[in-house]
Parts: C-alpha cells; sequence; structure tokens
C-alpha cells in the first residue's frame, strides 16, 4: 500500500469515527434528558450514505457524477422552490435554508465537472453551467443561494493557478470559524453596537431571539444539553413565533442547546474531517477546492440557518465531499494546457 493510499484510509477511518461518535454522543443525550435523537442520526446516516455513493461514482465515473449531482440539485430546486419553512425565507437573506445549501452544492459539483473533465470546451461549458445556477437562485428569490452560487464559481476559477490545496482549506476553515464565531457572539450581546444593529437588521430580531435561547439553554446544562428535539418545547420565541419549525436555525447554537459543549466539538470534528479527507484526496488541487469551497459555504448557512436540518442537504453534502475524495480510476486531466508534474498536481504540501 502507497503512503497515499495508507492517509487516505486514515481519513476514512476518522470519518467512520466521528460519524459514530456524533451518533453515539445523540443517542446518550436522548437518553439521559428524554430527547429526540431521530433527526441527528438521520443527519449522520444521510451523510454517511452520501458519501459512499459519492466515493462509488467519482471513481467510475467522475464527470457524470458530479455532474449528475449539480444538474440534480438545481433540478430540485427548480421543482420544490419552497422546500425551505416561512420563518427562514424573510428578506433580505432570502431562502438561507435548504433552498440555498443546495444550491451551492450543485455549483460546488458542477464545477467539479468541470475540473475533471479532459476536454477545455467541456470545462467552460460546465463552469457556464455552474455560473448558471446564480440565475436559478435569483428565479427562486434565493439571495444568499446567489451569493453562494457565485463565491463557488470565482473560487473555483481561482484555483487554476493554485499549487498549494492546504492553505486555501486553511482559509475555508478560518471562514467558517469567524462565521460561526459572529453567530455565537451576537447571541451573547458581546459585539460593538453598530455592528450588532447591522448585523440584526440582516439575521431578523427573531432570528437573533432565537440564538439568545438557545446559548441561555446551552448556559443551564453546558455538559449534556437538554436532550435533541428539546429547543421547540423550551425556547419562550418560538412558543410566540406565529409559525414556529422548532429550530434555533444555527447548527453551533443548537448543538450546544441539546447536546451540550461535546456536542459542538464533534459537530467541529465532522467540519474538519471534510477537510482533512479533502487534503488527503488523490482528486486535483480545483476539484478539492471547488468542493471545498461549496462545503464551507453550506457550512456558514448552517451556522445561521437550518440547512442542516434537511436531508436533502445533508446527503448532498455527502455526495460532494465522495466524490471529491474518491480515487478515480485514472488520473484527473491537469488543469492547465501542459500537464503538470504529478507533485505539483497534487498539491497537497
Amino acid at each position: 500500500m502507497t503512503g497515499g493510499r495508507r492517509r487516505r484510509g486514515l481519513s476514512d477511518a476518522a470519518g467512520i469515527a466521528v460519524l459514530g461518535a456524533c451518533a453515539g454522543w445523540c443517542l446518550i443525550t436522548a437518553t439521559a434528558r428524554a430527547g429526540r435523537p431521530e433527526g441527528v442520526l438521520l443527519a449522520v446516516l444521510a451523510v454517511a450514505a452520501g458519501y459512499a455513493c459519492g466515493r462509488i461514482g467519482g471513481a467510475l465515473v467522475p464527470v457524470a457524477a458530479s455532474g449528475a449531482v449539480g444538474v440534480g440539485g438545481l433540478c430540485l430546486v427548480l421543482v420544490l422552490p419552497h422546500a425551505v419553512p416561512a420563518p427562514d425565507t424573510i428578506s433580505p437573506l432570502g431562502r438561507a435554508g435548504a433552498t440555498a445549501a443546495l444550491l451551492a452544492l450543485s455549483t460546488g459539483a458542477l464545477c467539479c465537472a468541470a475540473w475533471s473533465a479532459s476536454r477545455r470546451a467541456v470545462r467552460i461549458a460546465l463552469h457556464c453551467a455552474a455560473a448558471g445556477a446564480v440565475v436559478v437562485a435569483a428565479a427562486v428569490g434565493s439571495g444568499a443561494g446567489a451569493a453562494a452560487c457565485a463565491g463557488v464559481v470565482l473560487c473555483s476559477l481561482a484555483t487554476a493557478r493554485m499549487r498549494r490545496r492546504a492553505l486555501g482549506l486553511a482559509g475555508l476553515g478560518f471562514a467558517t470559524a469567524l462565521v460561526a464565531g459572529l453567530g455565537v457572539a451576537l447571541a451573547k450581546g458581546i459585539l460593538p453596537t453598530g455592528l450588532t444593529a447591522s448585523l440584526e437588521g440582516q439575521l431578523t430580531p427573531h432570528r437573533v431571539l432565537l440564538w439568545r435561547d438557545a446559548l441561555h439553554l446551552a448556559e443551564r446544562d453546558p455538559a449534556l444539553g437538554s436532550g435533541p428535539g428539546s429547543f421547540e418545547q423550551l425556547s419562550p420565541t418560538v412558543a410566540q413565533s406565529p409559525l414556529p419549525d422548532g429550530r434555533p436555525h444555527s447548527a453551533v447554537l443548537q448543538m450546544a442547546a441539546e447536546q451540550g459543549v461535546f456536542g459542538v466539538v464533534l459537530l467541529a470534528a465532522a467540519y474538519c474531517w471534510l477537510l482533512y479527507a479533502l487534503w488527503r484526496s488523490a482528486r486535483s488541487t480545483p476539484v478539492v477546492l471547488a468542493a471545498g469551497a461549496a462545503l464551507t459555504s453550506v457550512a456558514a448557512m448552517a451556522a445561521a440557518g437550518n440547512a442542516l436540518s434537511f436531508t436533502t442537504v445533508t446527503a448532498g453534502v455527502g455526495l460532494l465531499a465522495g466524490i471529491a475524495t474518491a480515487e478515480p480510476l485514472q488520473d484527473d486531466p491537469p488543469h492547465d494546457e501542459a500537464a503538470a508534474p504529478v507533485g505539483v498536481r497534487d498539491g497537497r504540501d
């Protein structure tokens, strides 16, 4: 077994351990607090199943698999444009939930398909299709989706000459941590007054109140939380809302409220595992960073919305991650006209 395959095997083992720990801790907190673990368990199962399918498709037909995921996601958004509950469609963010996340994942998949293609004309066509996702987002009224799609396409194009994937993935991880940290700081009320007013105007006061309820629950029991699925019964803001969906619209704060500090650690570990798996991937650096940009967009939306509450999103996350970490039967083509040396094209350092 080569060193590269051994390290990719370690990343797979780490993923099994992290997902297993997420499921196990959910069951522990549900038992201790009489919670409902079904939602978390379904999300873990969807990620694992999507990841396995993505690895198989990415190994056999990388271009077709990526393209099918991208086109399928866009079709799903067009067929089901109202998949997001009403509390998550308040302007100016628009649909900052399942719709925006599916758009970002579809764009990332199409960009991965573009960089997996060997012909320049096919790459251009697939990148144009990815850019068309911005139009789809605008058509369904998703401001967050349009911004995420544009960001993913720009990041994909910027990777054309990038040789070091580690720096790009580190930047994506930092961006996710910054968004999550801003959300927690806003809930605690420790940001400057002007920044607080600006963010509340974008996110709406109702969402900020949900975050504060979740933070209060987390501070009440930081070890085990209140139990999975308990936020709806314990949040005063949800009780007063005319259209409640029972979620705090922040994956970080929801985990903190319902599963304690260790739940947040496991959520962060799952995201770090995805970045690590991308870093050790056998795919070319543009494929890896395009997928990383899409997954980071979903992570950012999950920190300020309820994107991960939808099985289509969690399955899509697994599919895209699996495609981007698969080991194709044939190497990806070089991303410039002249074939680059293997060490340069790999770009893991």
